[in-house]
């Protein structure tokens, strides 16, 4: 959860500067967006936990001694 969101903020924040950047260049308005950006972060963490949680649930389901043997 904890590298889901990390990576959901890194994301947002490098969004934001290249967005401010190009609209600077483009000489248009930056609209900025709470409710999209929360969404975005909410997906990004969401996506990290369900799939963090099915790797987990299937490498708890393997035999450790089938696993090592063929990991």
């Amino acid at each position: 959860m904890v590298l889901s969101s990390s990576g959901g903020l890194i994301g947002i924040v490098l969004a934001l500067v290249s967005s401010s950047l190009l609209a600077v260049v483009l000489q248009v308005p930056l609209v900025f967006n709470l409710p999209i950006i929360a969404i975005a972060f909410a997906f990004s963490a969401t996506v990290g936990i369900v799939f963090g949680y099915v790797l987990a649930r299937k490498a708890a389901r393997l035999d450790p001694i089938e696993a090592l043997r063929h990991g």
